[in-house]
């Protein structure tokens, strides 16, 4: 929202005078709380007269009221999915694809599964086995990214290629760090790694028989910040092990979106003062084993960390009749679990 500068009151106030009106509180207290903080008590009165009688403001506060509607709905449904166990992450053995669909993918349900993966031979995969297997292979690895808090999203600036034989080097020296990672932004799986796809089976009657998946491939230490996929995801541990957390949909609210698909809070330290109603957030959370998988509803949120070398690979397509259940958002930032 537009709104005229006031001498000697600077744009920041401005937008917080406007975003704590339109959420409804008092005048007078967000008065008192702007000029407690320094800001001038003329230039405070004289930006509320023009706000509170702009017809944009009026507009503003409607809309407000209801985001304030939709996050009364969200709360209720979060209250009674959580009396219903989705407050806790269910691992489930020997599931038909019938129970599958109804209970977890359109059950809006995330869920770990074991024994689907017995036989993958990629379950065998050693880092000398895939340099044997793959190792003149060029790669496309994103690098640097410990020095750039938001590579998750602009990935392009950390692009590297290397030979796979390099990659599975620095792998192999045990060193734990965020700063190179193997992402499923290129065409390795697809081409340069096509033939350890053969080691994997598109779990019967689940995923489409046809579908390649993703590689994700790194050492100890890569996390992949909070964030949001526009697509279900099933998450297949093959190699190390990965710590999830996993926070619902219909929690958004309570994650401080930013960047349309990323979240704000630090998964790992969340600052309660700076993201106090993450406190409030139902956050369900795993150690994903090899041989297990975990199936990640379209829309929930989640934060991914590697405590060894790790491979996973991950699956998109479903065999749902006809559709790819996706979510109306911006472009997925990542998939890089």
């Amino acid at each position: 929202m537009t709104v005229l500068a006031t001498p000697g009151l600077d744009r920041v106030w401005q937008e917080w005078l406007v975003e704590n009106l339109a959420m409804g509180a008092p005048v007078e207290q967000a008065r008192a709380a702007a000029v407690a903080a320094g800001a001038d008590a003329d230039a405070v009165d004289a930006e509320l007269r023009e706000l509170t009688a702009h017809p944009y403001f009026a507009v503003c506060r409607r809309l407000a009221l209801r985001y304030d509607w939709m996050e009364s709905v969200l709360d209720t449904y979060r209250t009674l999915r959580n009396s219903d166990g989705g407050g806790t992450l269910e691992r489930r053995a020997g599931i038909t694809p019938e129970e599958f669909f109804a209970r977890y993918y359109f059950g809006h349900r995330p869920v770990v599964l074991d024994g689907l993966m017995t036989d993958w031979p990629a379950l065998d995969w050693t880092l000398d086995g895939l340099a044997a297997a793959c190792g003149d292979a060029v790669v496309e690895v994103m690098t640097g990214r410990e020095a750039n808090p938001d590579h998750a999203w602009q990935y392009d600036r950390h692009r590297t290629t290397m030979p796979f034989r390099d990659y599975l080097a620095l792998l192999r020296s045990g060193t734990r760090t965020n700063d190179y990672y193997m992402v499923p932004r290129n065409e390795n799986w697809s081409q340069a790694l096509r033939p350890l796809a053969a080691d994997v089976r598109p779990p019967e009657g689940i995923v489409d028989p046809a579908a390649l998946g993703h590689l994700l491939l790194g050492p100890a230490g890569t996390v992949t910040p909070l964030h949001v996929d526009n697509s279900t995801v099933l998450l297949c541990q093959v190699l190390g092990r990965k710590h999830v957390r996993l926070v619902p949909s219909y929690e958004r609210h309570l994650v401080y979106p930013r960047g349309g698909t990323f979240s704000a809070v630090d998964a790992a330290r969340p600052d309660l003062t700076r993201h106090p109603r993450f406190a409030e957030a139902t956050v369900l959370e795993t150690v994903l084993e090899p041989g297990q998988m975990l199936l990640i509803p379209v829309g929930w949120w989640h934060w991914v960390q590697a405590l060894d070398v790790s491979a996973t690979v991950t699956f998109h397509h479903f065999r749902v009749a006809g559709q790819n259940h996706k979510m109306a958002t911006p472009p997925a930032a990542g998939q890089d679990e």
